[in-house]
């Protein structure tokens, strides 16, 4: 059985050590616009939605919904509690947004709280809705590319409590019960959370069939309800095909907490009274072992030590306190070689042996930041001796020598990572427990696309400069996040664009684009060969491609809320208008 902890390993035959730049180009893009007759139903945060993750969550939502299953097909809200879609089949005669479904009641009549409303586009004949009141309804969409003038039927339409929106869905056949997933966020009131921001951040996994009733009509039922709490917005979250796991990528851990409204654990145990200063743990290590020690509270025992070790786990508590250390460690360890003591201190020491020697950790149990790593002199040493070159104080004498030494004065706000590393984990669907986890470290998530509407959709990261597209194939045991392109530069490119809102990329890679909060869209095209000789002045070389940037600026000046990209065409959403760009012919 496979490790729970693992890497994504970056397939070099996708990246381009020769890259050099995108040329900007003035080739027109072609643009046609759409006039909505009704505003889309956008729904702006309120006062008390404040935080970073009511943003992340609510205020940068793509409110423009792309058919995976049918090309050139989008779908949006709009304020008339009305489902509309618009089919390109010819750039110069576009007609107007079709009606798929109405809302039996207006939802921005409801008193209580209220999001925008959410569409997931759960296969090709059914798809799930949100109102942004707290309803779920599933919808039997028959063959939408051939029969789009046929209005949705609701097979199944429940309030689930407190408003919501939907994440990912997925529907599967088993012994002729049609099933539908679907997977709800929701950022709520903590009481608990006294030092954070006060709001924990609740997914819902719903199970739906029609295994219930009898006859060829059977009706649809909620069967299982399974929880997951956390406290950041997930960068990313989805359900494996059948329901068999679940994936999230964020910065903070998710954990389940409850099936069927039952608790999984017993709520957790008061804290002990450690001093409130931090850290409450030290740790250093050597290519061989890793040193951890812990600070504990007076008059403490052998006896009152309660120490759990596998090969990837680490538990560290007293008596029935809460676990002072509780969590995945970084790396595999071999529990047999491994020791922990008391010292005269009053404070736990343990040794860890690394099973692989070599590779450093970047941090000891994933996702703790209750701990304060320490670097002995000979590795400070060594790390100032292999970067001294890029920490130069004074200015550069010689840029066009080998590794020039790099100014902090040259650095740019794109050249910083984010402090806080993300954490990529998958769940399986029966046991409820973690089978993969991968730190993500600095690799910035940038955005989420489909690629392929029978696989999960796929994330892009940024590595270094590039930006690398990973696609999660749960049956792979071993590599289950699959790197399957790379966007030459766009990680730096990206970072570049204060004002950017959305980021995506065509389903063939043969483009990526980004789309700021106002008017302009940014198109990156992949390295393709030129019609012409082509040759670099300062190298003397011959080109032989050229990548392409492109800008477009749209008749509006109302903020964007929706973008989407298909192989051919980009379609830009605001509250009164739908943008076509004809990208490729």
């Amino acid at each position: 059985m496979a490790l729970p902890n693992c890497s994504l390993k970056v397939n070099r035959e996708l990246l381009d050590p020769k890259f050099e730049s995108y040329r900007l180009s003035l080739d027109s893009i072609p643009t046609y616009n759409v006039e909505l007759d009704a505003a889309v139903a956008e729904v702006k945060l309120k006062d008390s939605q404040y935080t970073l993750d009511h943003m992340r969550a609510f205020g940068m939502y793509n409110y423009l919904h792309i058919d995976p299953w049918y090309e050139e097909s989008v779908y949006f809200v709009d304020s008339k509690g009305r489902v509309l879609n618009l089919t390109v089949t010819l750039d110069t005669a576009l007609g107007k947004p079709q009606e798929m479904f109405r809302f039996v009641s207006d939802p921005s009549s409801c008193e209580g709280e209220q999001l925008c409303a959410s569409l997931s586009l759960t296969s090709a004949t059914w798809a799930a809705l949100s109102d942004g009141t707290g309803t779920l309804t599933l919808l039997r969409t028959s063959k939408r590319g051939e029969s789009s003038h046929i209005k949705w039927e609701p097979m199944f339409s429940e309030c689930l409590g407190e408003p919501f929106i939907i994440v990912h869905s997925l529907a599967h056949i088993h012994s002729n019960v049609h099933t539908v997933e679907v997977l709800l966020l929701r950022v709520l009131k903590d009481p608990s959370d006294t030092k954070g921001s006060g709001f924990s951040i609740l997914l819902e996994w719903i199970t739906v069939d029609n295994s219930a009733g009898q006859g060829e009509e059977k009706k649809y039922g909620v069967r299982m309800k399974r929880m997951m709490k956390g406290k950041s917005v997930p960068h990313y979250a989805a359900l494996e095909p059948q329901g068999k796991g679940l994936i999230i990528a964020s910065e903070k851990p998710f954990t389940f907490t409850e099936v069927d409204g039952v608790l999984l654990e017993e709520p957790p145990a008061a804290d002990m009274e450690v001093e409130k200063s931090d850290p409450i743990y030290f740790w250093q290590q050597t290519e061989e072992d890793v040193s951890v020690c812990v600070r504990l509270p007076e008059g403490t025992t052998k006896d009152d030590i309660r120490f759990k070790l596998t090969v990837d786990y680490l538990r560290i508590g007293v008596g029935d306190y809460a676990p002072l250390l509780d969590g995945q460690l970084f790396a595999p360890v071999d529990p047999e070689a491994s020791t922990w003591t008391i010292t005269d201190d009053k404070s736990l020491e343990v040794s860890l042996q690394k099973r692989s020697e070599g590779p450093l950790w970047t941090e000891l149990v994933l996702g703790n930041r209750r701990g304060e790593y320490l670097m002995s002199e000979e590795q400070k040493s060594q790390l100032q001796q292999r970067l001294s070159y890029l920490t130069a104080e004074d200015l550069n004498p010689n840029p066009d020598k080998d590794k020039p030494p790099c100014n902090n004065q040259e650095l740019e706000d794109c050249d910083m990572f984010p402090e806080d590393s993300s954490t990529l984990m998958r769940f399986d669907g029966t046991t409820l427990k973690t089978t993969h986890v991968a730190s993500l470290g600095s690799n910035q998530f940038l955005f989420l696309v489909h690629i392929d509407p029978s696989e999960m959709p796929a994330f892009c990261l940024r590595h270094d400069v590039d930006a690398l597209l990973w696609q999660p194939r749960p049956s792979q045991e071993n590599d289950i996040w699959e790197h399957i392109a790379t966007f030459n530069a766009l990680g730096y490119v990206q970072a570049s664009k204060r004002d950017k809102k959305f980021a995506t990329c065509a389903p063939n890679f043969s483009y990526s684009a980004l789309g700021e909060c106002l008017r302009r869209v940014f198109i990156y095209r992949q390295p393709s060969p030129v019609d012409t000789v082509l040759f670099n002045r300062k190298q003397g070389r011959q080109v032989g491609q050229v990548a392409k940037q492109q800008v477009a600026n749209l008749d509006s000046n109302e903020p964007v809320l929706g973008f989407r990209a298909t192989n051919e065409r980009l379609f830009v959403l605001t509250a009164n208008n739908l943008f076509v760009l004809k990208v490729n012919n």
